[in-house]
């Protein structure tokens, strides 16, 4: 088996840069039963959220595992309902106490919407306190993220971001990794969207290393120096998905790839204000 790259963030803390995420498995048997399958194929960074409502299954599928809690980099997030300094607090416990874990490698602001710098602040005291080895931020832009950088302690250690062949966000990835933050991407395959599986272009590329394309895709990411969490609840797929380390893009092939970029997200503008109250706006409220 081929070794997952490790790759070091901003405060030293090391993490895989190939990860399992578990965004839509509600299903918490089935999400369970995924993190173990997971785990049994290799992977050792799983991402969860407060949001996915499944912390639970995953803390319980790491002690069924066997595999040691040192070994696995376990990521989650604070919804933006507990974005108060206060609610953040309770919050970080909260993931703490479903997950069954004394600590989080890495926890993410889910979102930039709601009392940032107060959830942040409780986020940075669970830092020194040793609850949190890192801290990052999920669909941060730029300014966004230098807003937070120049206003708090702490600097991110990650921004997770839509990044896909569809939408490949060329100047926020550069931005993050200039600023020595890691890009992290959800929905590597777009969900599927646009025939990414069996799209011509990516599947010429996929044929020539007798690999998939999903296989390309998840080559092309890591890269560019992007770390990627894809999800699947299928173990085949999940080993396919982890078999990409034995072959490279060329720069010609990475060329090609950068062609297929269409610039708009592949499901919401995250700067559209209806899209933001229509999303968000019932979980904000919550604040006040």
């Amino acid at each position: 088996m081929e070794k997952v790259p490790i790759i070091k963030l901003n405060n030293n803390v090391e993490m895989p840069q190939l990860g399992f995420g578990v965004f839509q498995v509600p299903d918490l048997q089935q999400c369970e039963d995924a993190v173990v399958d997971a785990l049994d194929a290799g992977y050792r960074l799983l991402d969860t959220a407060t949001a996915y409502q499944n912390e639970t299954a995953v803390g319980k599928a790491i002690k069924r595992s066997g595999v040691s809690r040192e070994d696995i980099f376990v990521t989650s997030k604070l919804w933006v309902s507990e974005f108060t300094y206060e609610k953040a607090k309770k919050g970080i416990d909260d993931s703490l106490q479903r997950l069954g874990l004394d600590y989080m490698d890495l926890y993410l602001l889910h979102q930039p919407y709601g009392d940032v710098m107060g959830a942040w602040r409780a986020m940075e005291e669970a830092y020194h306190a040793g609850k949190i080895r890192a801290i990052g931020v999920s669909n941060f832009y730029a300014d966004q993220l230098k807003n937070l950088e120049l206003t708090m302690s702490v600097k991110p250690v990650i921004n997770q971001i839509e990044v896909n062949p569809w939408y490949q966000q060329p100047t926020e990835v550069k931005f993050n990794q200039d600023e020595d933050i890691r890009v992290e991407a959800w929905a590597p395959f777009a969900e599927g969207k646009n025939n990414i599986f069996t799209n011509e272009t990516i599947a010429k590329i996929a044929k020539d290393h007798n690999k998939s394309n999903g296989q390309v895709i998840l080559r092309w990411l890591l890269q560019r120096g992007i770390t990627v969490i894809p999800k699947s609840v299928h173990k085949n797929r999940m080993i396919e998905n982890f078999d990409i380390f034995d072959f490279e893009l060329s720069d010609s092939e990475m060329q090609i790839m950068a062609t297929l970029d269409q610039n708009v997200s592949q499901f919401f503008d995250h700067r559209d204000p209806v899209a933001i109250e229509q999303i968000f706006g019932s979980s904000l409220k919550q604040l006040y």
